[in-house]
Protein backbone atom coordinates (compact mmCIF):
# COMPACT_ATOMS: atom_id res chain seq x y z
CA UNK A 1 0.00 0.00 0.00
CA UNK A 2 0.92 3.48 -0.75
CA UNK A 3 0.14 6.37 0.99
CA UNK A 4 0.27 10.00 -0.07
CA UNK A 5 -0.82 12.94 1.91
CA UNK A 6 -1.87 16.22 1.02
CA UNK A 7 -1.14 19.28 3.36
CA UNK A 8 -3.73 21.43 2.95
CA UNK A 9 -6.98 21.73 0.80
CA UNK A 10 -6.19 24.92 -1.42
CA UNK A 11 -6.14 25.29 -4.79
CA UNK A 12 -3.31 23.28 -5.97
CA UNK A 13 -4.39 20.34 -3.33
CA UNK A 14 -8.14 20.67 -4.83
CA UNK A 15 -6.63 20.31 -8.36
CA UNK A 16 -4.63 17.23 -7.67
CA UNK A 17 -7.43 15.23 -5.73
CA UNK A 18 -9.70 15.70 -8.56
CA UNK A 19 -6.73 14.72 -11.10
CA UNK A 20 -6.01 11.41 -9.36
CA UNK A 21 -8.92 10.12 -8.30
CA UNK A 22 -10.41 11.15 -11.85
CA UNK A 23 -7.69 9.09 -13.23
CA UNK A 24 -8.03 5.52 -14.85
CA UNK A 25 -4.41 5.13 -14.04
CA UNK A 26 -4.22 5.64 -10.39
CA UNK A 27 -3.30 2.48 -8.69
CA UNK A 28 -5.89 0.08 -6.48
CA UNK A 29 -3.07 0.33 -3.49
CA UNK A 30 -2.86 4.08 -3.27
CA UNK A 31 -4.32 5.84 -0.86
CA UNK A 32 -4.64 9.38 -0.26
CA UNK A 33 -4.93 11.46 3.26
CA UNK A 34 -5.67 15.06 3.20
CA UNK A 35 -4.78 16.83 6.10
CA UNK A 36 -6.78 20.71 6.76
CA UNK A 37 -8.05 22.42 9.20
CA UNK A 38 -11.52 23.10 7.50
CA UNK A 39 -13.64 20.95 6.60
CA UNK A 40 -14.38 22.51 2.89
CA UNK A 41 -12.18 23.92 0.21
CA UNK A 42 -12.04 27.75 0.48
CA UNK A 43 -12.03 30.74 -2.60
CA UNK A 44 -9.05 32.52 -1.03
CA UNK A 45 -9.12 34.39 -4.38
CA UNK A 46 -13.01 35.84 -2.50
CA UNK A 47 -11.73 36.40 0.61
CA UNK A 48 -11.79 39.95 0.02
CA UNK A 49 -15.36 40.53 -1.10
CA UNK A 50 -16.08 38.38 2.07
CA UNK A 51 -14.14 41.01 3.99
CA UNK A 52 -16.20 43.85 2.26
CA UNK A 53 -19.34 42.19 2.82
CA UNK A 54 -20.55 41.66 -0.52
CA UNK A 55 -21.03 37.75 -0.43
CA UNK A 56 -21.94 36.02 2.23
CA UNK A 57 -19.94 32.91 4.05
CA UNK A 58 -21.59 29.87 2.13
CA UNK A 59 -20.76 31.50 -1.16
CA UNK A 60 -17.21 30.34 -0.99
CA UNK A 61 -16.98 27.29 0.24
CA UNK A 62 -16.27 24.40 -1.96
CA UNK A 63 -16.93 20.69 -0.46
CA UNK A 64 -14.01 18.14 -0.48
CA UNK A 65 -13.99 14.81 -3.17
CA UNK A 66 -15.55 11.80 -1.55
CA UNK A 67 -13.95 8.59 -3.10
CA UNK A 68 -13.10 4.85 -1.48
CA UNK A 69 -9.43 5.84 -1.85
CA UNK A 70 -9.48 9.30 -0.43
CA UNK A 71 -9.40 9.85 3.55
CA UNK A 72 -9.64 13.78 4.84
CA UNK A 73 -8.64 14.09 8.44
CA UNK A 74 -9.44 17.49 10.36
CA UNK A 75 -6.48 18.75 11.85
CA UNK A 76 -3.36 21.40 12.89
CA UNK A 77 -0.07 20.53 11.50
CA UNK A 78 2.44 21.45 14.01
CA UNK A 79 5.29 19.88 12.62
CA UNK A 80 6.62 18.07 9.68
CA UNK A 81 9.63 15.74 9.96
CA UNK A 82 10.40 14.71 6.50
CA UNK A 83 13.24 12.60 7.66
CA UNK A 84 11.46 10.50 9.56
CA UNK A 85 8.38 10.67 7.35
CA UNK A 86 5.69 11.89 9.59
CA UNK A 87 3.11 14.83 10.09
CA UNK A 88 2.72 15.91 13.69
CA UNK A 89 -0.74 17.25 14.17
CA UNK A 90 -2.13 19.79 17.64
CA UNK A 91 -3.80 16.88 19.41
CA UNK A 92 -0.30 14.43 19.11
CA UNK A 93 -1.43 13.01 16.31
CA UNK A 94 1.21 11.52 13.90
CA UNK A 95 0.33 10.51 10.31
CA UNK A 96 2.96 8.67 7.93
CA UNK A 97 3.74 8.79 4.30
CA UNK A 98 4.87 7.57 2.02
CA UNK A 99 4.87 10.76 -0.85
CA UNK A 100 3.95 14.24 0.31
CA UNK A 101 2.76 17.23 -0.63
CA UNK A 102 3.34 20.18 1.00
CA UNK A 103 0.25 23.10 0.04
CA UNK A 104 0.17 24.97 3.47
CA UNK A 105 -0.27 28.59 1.94
CA UNK A 106 1.32 31.82 2.64
CA UNK A 107 0.98 34.29 5.84
CA UNK A 108 0.95 37.93 5.80
CA UNK A 109 4.81 39.37 5.46
CA UNK A 110 4.98 42.86 7.30
CA UNK A 111 8.36 43.83 6.63
CA UNK A 112 9.73 43.98 9.61
CA UNK A 113 7.41 46.93 10.39
CA UNK A 114 6.57 48.10 14.15
CA UNK A 115 2.99 47.13 15.13
CA UNK A 116 1.80 45.64 12.15
CA UNK A 117 1.28 42.08 12.51
CA UNK A 118 -0.38 43.32 16.74
CA UNK A 119 -2.92 45.97 15.06
CA UNK A 120 -4.03 45.42 11.53
CA UNK A 121 -6.62 43.72 10.04
CA UNK A 122 -6.00 40.85 7.29
CA UNK A 123 -7.65 38.67 4.77
CA UNK A 124 -5.06 35.88 4.47
CA UNK A 125 -7.37 33.24 5.75
CA UNK A 126 -11.00 32.98 6.38
CA UNK A 127 -10.68 33.55 9.80
CA UNK A 128 -9.52 36.47 9.23
CA UNK A 129 -11.61 37.68 6.51
CA UNK A 130 -14.73 36.81 8.80
CA UNK A 131 -12.92 38.91 11.62
CA UNK A 132 -12.28 41.65 9.45
CA UNK A 133 -15.74 41.74 7.90
CA UNK A 134 -17.10 42.23 11.26
CA UNK A 135 -15.03 45.36 12.21
CA UNK A 136 -15.71 46.94 8.62
CA UNK A 137 -19.18 46.10 9.04
CA UNK A 138 -19.32 47.79 12.50
CA UNK A 139 -17.79 51.03 11.77
CA UNK A 140 -19.81 54.41 12.18
CA UNK A 141 -20.60 56.36 9.69
CA UNK A 142 -17.27 58.53 7.76
CA UNK A 143 -15.29 55.68 9.30
CA UNK A 144 -11.71 55.76 7.85
CA UNK A 145 -10.38 52.72 6.72
CA UNK A 146 -6.66 52.63 5.84
CA UNK A 147 -6.09 49.40 3.21
CA UNK A 148 -1.96 48.94 3.15
CA UNK A 149 -1.11 47.63 -0.22
CA UNK A 150 -2.34 48.34 -3.69
CA UNK A 151 -1.70 45.11 -5.03
CA UNK A 152 -4.27 42.72 -6.36
CA UNK A 153 -6.05 41.79 -3.21
CA UNK A 154 -5.72 45.63 -2.29
CA UNK A 155 -6.98 47.01 -5.28
CA UNK A 156 -9.95 44.62 -5.02
CA UNK A 157 -10.51 44.90 -1.29
CA UNK A 158 -10.97 48.71 -1.28
CA UNK A 159 -12.94 48.57 -4.52
CA UNK A 160 -15.41 45.93 -3.26
CA UNK A 161 -15.66 47.99 0.35
CA UNK A 162 -16.45 51.50 -1.68
CA UNK A 163 -19.84 49.49 -3.11
CA UNK A 164 -20.84 47.68 0.28
CA UNK A 165 -19.66 50.65 2.42
CA UNK A 166 -20.39 54.09 0.27
CA UNK A 167 -20.47 56.21 3.77
CA UNK A 168 -16.81 54.81 4.20
CA UNK A 169 -13.63 57.04 3.49
CA UNK A 170 -11.19 54.78 2.26
CA UNK A 171 -7.47 55.29 2.05
CA UNK A 172 -5.57 53.24 -0.47
CA UNK A 173 -1.65 53.14 0.56
CA UNK A 174 0.81 52.51 -2.79
CA UNK A 175 4.32 52.46 -2.64
CA UNK A 176 4.41 52.90 -6.70
CA UNK A 177 3.97 55.99 -8.50
CA UNK A 178 0.58 54.59 -9.65
CA UNK A 179 -1.81 51.39 -8.71
CA UNK A 180 -0.53 48.16 -10.34
CA UNK A 181 2.85 49.72 -11.55
CA UNK A 182 4.04 46.53 -13.11
CA UNK A 183 1.17 46.73 -15.70
CA UNK A 184 0.66 48.28 -18.79
CA UNK A 185 -0.07 52.00 -18.36
CA UNK A 186 -3.24 52.02 -20.02
CA UNK A 187 -4.58 49.47 -17.34
CA UNK A 188 -2.85 51.24 -14.66
CA UNK A 189 -4.21 54.80 -15.27
CA UNK A 190 -7.73 53.08 -15.67
CA UNK A 191 -7.83 51.49 -12.00
CA UNK A 192 -6.54 54.45 -10.90
CA UNK A 193 -8.59 56.89 -12.16
CA UNK A 194 -11.39 54.05 -10.96
CA UNK A 195 -10.68 54.96 -7.25
CA UNK A 196 -10.57 58.92 -7.85
CA UNK A 197 -14.07 58.59 -9.79
CA UNK A 198 -15.18 56.81 -6.89
CA UNK A 199 -14.09 58.70 -4.13
CA UNK A 200 -11.09 56.26 -3.05
CA UNK A 201 -8.13 58.47 -1.55
CA UNK A 202 -5.36 56.44 -3.13
CA UNK A 203 -1.58 57.83 -1.34
CA UNK A 204 0.78 56.72 -3.85
CA UNK A 205 4.61 56.53 -2.68
CA UNK A 206 3.58 55.54 0.56
CA UNK A 207 5.75 54.47 2.74
CA UNK A 208 4.41 53.22 5.91
CA UNK A 209 7.05 52.74 8.77
CA UNK A 210 5.23 52.03 11.68
CA UNK A 211 1.44 51.38 13.26
CA UNK A 212 0.04 51.64 16.33
CA UNK A 213 -3.52 51.36 17.80
CA UNK A 214 -5.79 53.64 14.26
CA UNK A 215 -3.28 54.98 13.77
CA UNK A 216 -0.46 54.00 10.74
CA UNK A 217 2.95 55.99 10.23
CA UNK A 218 3.25 57.22 6.16
CA UNK A 219 6.63 58.17 6.04
CA UNK A 220 6.83 59.06 10.07
CA UNK A 221 3.39 60.88 9.13
CA UNK A 222 0.47 60.02 11.22
CA UNK A 223 -3.02 59.05 10.10
CA UNK A 224 -5.55 58.22 11.99
CA UNK A 225 -7.90 55.35 11.05
CA UNK A 226 -10.58 53.46 12.81
CA UNK A 227 -9.35 50.02 10.97
CA UNK A 228 -6.18 49.20 9.42
CA UNK A 229 -6.60 46.05 6.71
CA UNK A 230 -3.08 45.28 5.87
CA UNK A 231 -2.63 43.84 2.14
CA UNK A 232 1.45 44.77 1.69
CA UNK A 233 2.81 41.08 0.80
CA UNK A 234 2.62 37.51 1.79
CA UNK A 235 5.63 34.63 2.79
CA UNK A 236 5.00 30.93 2.94
CA UNK A 237 3.64 29.70 6.17
CA UNK A 238 5.53 29.46 9.54
CA UNK A 239 5.88 25.42 9.26
CA UNK A 240 7.46 25.75 5.81
CA UNK A 241 10.09 28.76 6.92
CA UNK A 242 11.37 26.82 9.50
CA UNK A 243 12.23 23.77 7.57
CA UNK A 244 16.08 22.64 7.15
CA UNK A 245 15.39 23.33 3.24
CA UNK A 246 17.11 24.97 0.10
CA UNK A 247 14.87 28.46 -0.27
CA UNK A 248 14.88 31.55 -2.50
CA UNK A 249 14.80 34.99 -1.32
CA UNK A 250 11.49 35.34 -0.33
CA UNK A 251 11.55 32.20 2.02
CA UNK A 252 10.05 29.71 -0.95
CA UNK A 253 11.29 26.19 -0.74
CA UNK A 254 13.41 25.58 -4.30
CA UNK A 255 12.63 22.51 -6.48
CA UNK A 256 13.44 20.44 -9.03
CA UNK A 257 11.62 20.74 -12.43
CA UNK A 258 9.56 17.92 -11.20
CA UNK A 259 8.13 19.43 -7.92
CA UNK A 260 10.28 18.20 -5.26
CA UNK A 261 12.88 18.81 -2.81
CA UNK A 262 16.98 18.48 -4.83
CA UNK A 263 17.24 15.48 -2.07
CA UNK A 264 13.95 14.00 -1.49
CA UNK A 265 11.61 12.89 -4.30
CA UNK A 266 9.52 11.77 -1.97
CA UNK A 267 7.99 14.97 -0.96
CA UNK A 268 6.63 17.35 -3.23
CA UNK A 269 5.73 21.66 -2.56
CA UNK A 270 2.62 23.25 -4.49
CA UNK A 271 1.38 26.74 -4.65
CA UNK A 272 1.94 29.69 -2.26
CA UNK A 273 5.13 27.61 -0.55
CA UNK A 274 6.92 26.64 -4.04
CA UNK A 275 10.00 28.54 -4.92
CA UNK A 276 8.34 29.44 -9.06
CA UNK A 277 9.38 32.09 -12.16
CA UNK A 278 6.10 33.80 -11.32
CA UNK A 279 4.13 35.24 -8.36
CA UNK A 280 2.22 32.80 -6.77
CA UNK A 281 -1.15 32.27 -7.23
CA UNK A 282 -4.11 30.06 -7.32
CA UNK A 283 -3.60 29.64 -11.52
CA UNK A 284 -0.14 28.39 -10.63
CA UNK A 285 -1.27 26.37 -7.98
CA UNK A 286 -3.34 24.18 -10.27
CA UNK A 287 -0.91 24.41 -13.19
CA UNK A 288 1.92 22.95 -10.81
CA UNK A 289 -1.00 20.33 -9.43
CA UNK A 290 -1.67 18.84 -13.36
CA UNK A 291 2.25 18.24 -13.51
CA UNK A 292 2.72 16.88 -10.04
CA UNK A 293 -0.32 14.45 -11.08
CA UNK A 294 1.30 12.93 -14.34
CA UNK A 295 4.88 12.33 -11.69
CA UNK A 296 3.00 10.73 -9.60
CA UNK A 297 0.94 8.29 -11.57
CA UNK A 298 3.87 7.78 -13.79
CA UNK A 299 6.15 6.81 -10.36
CA UNK A 300 3.18 4.79 -9.06
CA UNK A 301 3.11 2.50 -12.34
CA UNK A 302 7.34 2.64 -12.73
CA UNK A 303 7.06 4.18 -15.67
CA UNK A 304 9.89 6.77 -17.26
CA UNK A 305 9.36 10.37 -15.78
CA UNK A 306 7.25 12.61 -18.12
CA UNK A 307 8.13 15.55 -20.24
CA UNK A 308 6.73 17.92 -19.00
CA UNK A 309 6.24 21.54 -20.65
CA UNK A 310 6.72 25.04 -19.28
CA UNK A 311 4.41 26.33 -17.38
CA UNK A 312 2.38 29.11 -19.34
CA UNK A 313 -0.21 31.44 -16.89
CA UNK A 314 -3.22 32.41 -18.94
CA UNK A 315 -3.56 36.00 -17.79
CA UNK A 316 -4.85 37.85 -14.96
CA UNK A 317 -7.92 38.86 -13.77
CA UNK A 318 -9.48 41.36 -10.62
CA UNK A 319 -12.48 43.79 -9.74
CA UNK A 320 -13.36 46.80 -9.45
CA UNK A 321 -16.67 45.94 -7.24
CA UNK A 322 -19.37 43.95 -9.17
CA UNK A 323 -19.37 45.72 -12.74
CA UNK A 324 -16.13 46.66 -13.75
CA UNK A 325 -12.71 44.74 -13.62
CA UNK A 326 -9.45 44.57 -15.42
CA UNK A 327 -7.17 41.88 -16.57
CA UNK A 328 -4.43 41.09 -18.74
CA UNK A 329 -4.77 37.55 -21.58
CA UNK A 330 -1.96 36.66 -24.22
CA UNK A 331 -0.57 40.12 -23.29
CA UNK A 332 -3.00 42.52 -24.09
CA UNK A 333 -4.49 44.44 -21.43
CA UNK A 334 -8.69 44.06 -20.67
CA UNK A 335 -10.47 46.92 -18.71
CA UNK A 336 -13.69 47.86 -18.16
CA UNK A 337 -16.81 45.06 -17.67
CA UNK A 338 -16.12 42.44 -19.95
CA UNK A 339 -12.87 41.42 -17.26
CA UNK A 340 -14.97 41.58 -14.55
CA UNK A 341 -17.96 39.11 -16.67
CA UNK A 342 -14.92 36.67 -17.23
CA UNK A 343 -13.77 36.63 -13.63
CA UNK A 344 -17.25 35.93 -12.54
CA UNK A 345 -17.60 33.44 -15.42
CA UNK A 346 -14.12 31.55 -14.34
CA UNK A 347 -15.19 31.53 -10.58
CA UNK A 348 -19.33 29.70 -11.43
CA UNK A 349 -16.50 27.62 -13.72
CA UNK A 350 -14.22 26.40 -11.18
CA UNK A 351 -17.26 25.84 -8.38
CA UNK A 352 -19.18 23.48 -11.04
CA UNK A 353 -16.20 21.72 -11.95
CA UNK A 354 -15.42 20.68 -8.28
Amino acid sequence: MKHLVLLGGGYGGMRLMKRLLNSSELPSDVQITLIDKLPYHCLKTEYYALAAGTISDHHIRVPFPEHPQLQVKYGEVTGLDLAGKQIHLLDDETVTYDELVIGLGCEDKYHNVPGADEYTLSIQSVDKSRETYQVLNNLPHNGVVGVVGAGLSGVELASELRESRSDLNIKLFDRGPIILNGFKPRLSNYVQNWFIQHGVEVINNSNITRVEKNVLYNHDTAIECDAIVWTAGIQPNKLVRELDVEKDAQGRVKLTKYHHLPNDENVFVVGDCASMPFSPSAQLAEEQAEQISDILLKKWRNEPMPELEEIKLKGVMGSLGKKSGFGTMGGASLIGRVPRLLKSGILWLYKYQN
